[in-house]
């Protein structure tokens, strides 16, 4: 039977939303342990379907993968103690893998994702001369129509409002050269969560970003 994400792993993060603290985590350990073993489960089947097309995906650990629901509030107004949601990074920032796949949920705000998320300024540089000298095979990979069909186009969080130092203004590709990330996102509702074949369905959605991500990661192979 495949791995689907149970109603009870939501039913915790929705009462964690509600008390995040620390008393209450305790008292609901046992809660917090289902729930992390259930997706952990889920992103070991969602890993074994990203290798029939991403074969270096299958070297990721699902334990490893799974960010940690601890928050660090060092530098943070918000003190809440623990993240609402379950996070798991796929080849991202791993070595040379640069880009990869990012799995996030949250009670009626999960989503799958993929691409570079906020790279260091070297790295960033590379990957913005790339697109400006490859701009046609950047911008095919953008209209492939699976490409289309499940995502709007990349994210514009942070986006510069002057092309960055180093490139030309009136490239044709200027509008891409001022980003920060360059990440695309589906969001994704509890009940396709739940549903049977749900790694199957995810990993039909992230194989249509993966020429995104080899195009991103060419200038470091």
């Amino acid at each position: 039977m495949s791995a689907v994400i149970k109603n009870s792993t939501l039913l915790f993060l929705n009462d964690l939303h509600k008390n995040n603290n620390r008393d209450w985590f305790n008292e609901n350990k046992g809660r917090y342990i289902s729930a992390n073993t259930n997706v952990t489960d889920f992103v070991d089947e969602l890993i074994e379907e990203i290798g029939e097309f991403d074969e270096e995906i299958l070297k990721t650990d699902a334990k490893k993968a799974l960010f940690r629901i601890y928050r660090d509030v060092r530098f943070s107004k918000d003190k809440s103690p623990y993240k609402t949601n379950f996070g798991a990074g796929l080849g991202m920032g791993k070595g040379n893998r640069i880009s990869g796949y990012y799995l996030h949920i949250e009670p009626g705000k999960s989503f799958l994702a993929g691409g570079v998320y906020q790279p260091e300024p070297s790295v960033l540089k590379e990957i913005r001369k790339e697109i400006s000298m490859n701009g046609k095979e950047f911008l095919s990979i953008l209209q492939q129509d699976e490409f289309r069909n499940n995502f709007r186009g990349l994210s514009v969080e942070n986006k510069l409002q002057r092309v960055p130092v180093g490139f030309e203004k009136d490239d044709p590709m200027a509008e891409f050269l001022k980003l920060k990330s360059f990440i695309v996102v589906h969001p994704v509702s509890n009940e396709a969560l739940m549903k049977e074949n749900a790694a199957k369905n995810f990993a039909q959605i992230y194989k249509s970003i993966k020429p995104l991500n080899d195009f991103l990661r060419a200038p470091f192979l």
